[in-house]
């Protein structure tokens, strides 16, 4: 049965671009880890990362106040 997450002949991962007036990103489902995992590119710096499902999954139970650290732009580019 086919994996309606994947696409093209090759079974290559669909790269989704989000982009804002902050921030640009690629998205991505990568398998060639020990299980699939989301591989996120900040198409500004070239910084990729890679995340399974239960740090996903922590993401989706944090609040904005937990993360708003994240968004810090003195954070975000320290040590660029």
């Amino acid at each position: 049965m086919p994996d309606p997450t994947r696409t093209g002949q090759t079974g290559e991962s669909t790269v989704t671009r989000l982009s804002s007036e902050f921030a640009v990103v690629e998205v991505a489902r990568d398998d060639t880890g020990n299980g699939a995992r989301l591989r996120l590119t900040d198409l500004r710096s070239g910084r990729t990362n890679w995340f399974d499902p239960l740090e996903l999954e922590a993401l989706i139970w944090s609040t904005h106040d937990e993360l708003a650290s994240f968004l810090d732009p003195a954070r975000r580019w320290a040590g660029d």
